[in-house]
C-alpha cells in the first residue's frame, strides 16, 4: 500500500483526501516508482475542478521524480535504482506508482530529484513554445504573461538566453522584482497599468509578433492587440479561466493574426520528441543559464494547501510536494 491523494468529486481544493492505494507489480512495458519528489502545475486545478474531465476517482498530480524500484517485462531501457522523472501521466500525488517506461526519462547528473520534478511540465512547455511553436529568434520582443509564475521564470531566463528582449506582465510589484531578476527586461503590473498601452509604449507603437498567455478569460482581447501584424497569439493556458468563443474574423481584422492552442502532450507524443524536449530543458539547466527557483515544499498529506496558494497567486516559480 501506498499513500495518495484524490479526489471522489470535483470541486475546490477540499476534495483532494489522503487514501491508502496499492500498487502491483509492473506489467509489460511497466516501471514501479518510487517518489521522491512530485511537481504541482496549474493543470491539476483544471483537472480537480472539472474545467478538464477526469474518471473518478483520480489521483491528482501529473508530474514527478523518483526512483526505479522494479521493472517489468520488456523494459530494456532503465533498471533499478535509476533516477528518472515524468510529466503528463495523471495520477502522481502518491509515494509510489506504476508508469509506462517509454514516458521516463533518466534525469542526468547536474540536475536534483526536486528540480526535475518541478520543472518537467513547465520548463518542457517552455521549450516547445520558444523553439517550435514560434521560434524565438534573436532581437525578438516577446510579451509573456504571467513571467513571475513558474512557467514565466523559465520563459523569461531562456528567452534572455536566445537575445530576445522579454515583456513580463504580473500581477504586483513583489512579482514585478522577481520578473526583473530573472531576466525580464520590461515588467507591466496588470493591476496598475494598461498593459496594451505599455506594450505600445515600449515597441514604438509596432507591437510584438507573438504573445504567450497562460491567463485566459482576463488577457485575451489584450494580448490580440499587442501584436504586430501577422502576429501569434499562444494561448496555453487558463489561470484566470478559459477564453471565450472567439469569432475568428477578428483575427483578420486586427491584422491576419494567428491563434494556436498548443499542448505539451502533442508536442511530445512520440519518444524521439520527448527525449529531444527534455535534453534541450536538462542541458540549459546544467548549462547555468536558466535556474529553477522552488519557491515552495509541502507535505504530500497538504496538497490541498498547495492547491489553495496556487490558485490564490500566493506562489511563484515552481511548487513541489514531497511524499
Amino acid at each position: 500500500m501506498t499513500k495518495a491523494v484524490r479526489f471522489h468529486k470535483t470541486g475546490g481544493p477540499e476534495v483532494l483526501q489522503l487514501d491508502d492505494v496499492q500498487v502491483g507489480a509492473p506489467g509489460q512495458g511497466q516501471v514501479r516508482v518510487r517518489h521522491t519528489a512530485i511537481g504541482v502545475n496549474f493543470v491539476d486545478t483544471y483537472q480537480r475542478t472539472g474545467l478538464y474531465p477526469m474518471q473518478l476517482p483520480q489521483v491528482a498530480g501529473n508530474e514527478g521524480a523518483g526512483v526505479v524500484e522494479a521493472v517489468g517485462p520488456g523494459v530494456t531501457s532503465l533498471k533499478a535504482g535509476d533516477r528518472v522523472a515524468y510529466t503528463g501521466q495523471i495520477g502522481s500525488y502518491c509515494g509510489e506508482r506504476l508508469l509506462p517506461a517509454e514516458r521516463l526519462v533518466k534525469i542526468p547528473e547536474g540536475v536534483s530529484d526536486e528540480q526535475a520534478a518541478s520543472m518537467m511540465l513547465k520548463g518542457m512547455t517552455v521549450q516547445y513554445l520558444i523553439h517550435r511553436t514560434y521560434p524565438v529568434k534573436a532581437g525578438d520582443t516577446v510579451l509573456w504573461h504571467a513571467a513571475a509564475g513558474g512557467v514565466g521564470l523559465i520563459a523569461c531566463q531562456w528567452l534572455k538566453a536566445l537575445g530576445a528582449t522579454v515583456i513580463g506582465t504580473v500581477g504586483s510589484a513583489e512579482k514585478a522584482k522577481l520578473a526583473k531578476a530573472h531576466g525580464a527586461d520590461h515588467v507591466i503590473d496588470y493591476g496598475k497599468e494598461n498593459f496594451v498601452v505599455r506594450v505600445k509604449e515600449i515597441t514604438g507603437g509596432k507591437g510584438v509578433p507573438v504573445v504567450y498567455d497562460s491567463v485566459g478569460k482576463t488577457t485575451w482581447e489584450g494580448s490580440l492587440d499587442c501584436l504586430r501584424p501577422l502576429g501569434m497569439w499562444v494561448t496555453f493556458g487558463n489561470a484566470s479561466g478559459p477564453v471565450p468563443p472567439l469569432n475568428t474574423l477578428v483575427l483578420a481584422q486586427k491584422g491576419s493574426l494567428f491563434l494556436t492552442r498548443p499542448t505539451l502532450a502533442t508536442y511530445t507524443a512520440s519518444r524521439a520528441d520527448l527525449e529531444m524536449t527534455s535534453k534541450s530543458l536538462f542541458d540549459i539547466v546544467r548549462s547555468g543559464k536558466v535556474k529553477i527557483e522552488i519557491s515552495a515544499r509541502y507535505k504530500l498529506a497538504d496538497a490541498a494547501q498547495a492547491h489553495r496558494d496556487l490558485e490564490g497567486r500566493k506562489t511563484t516559480g515552481s511548487v513541489i510536494l514531497l511524499p
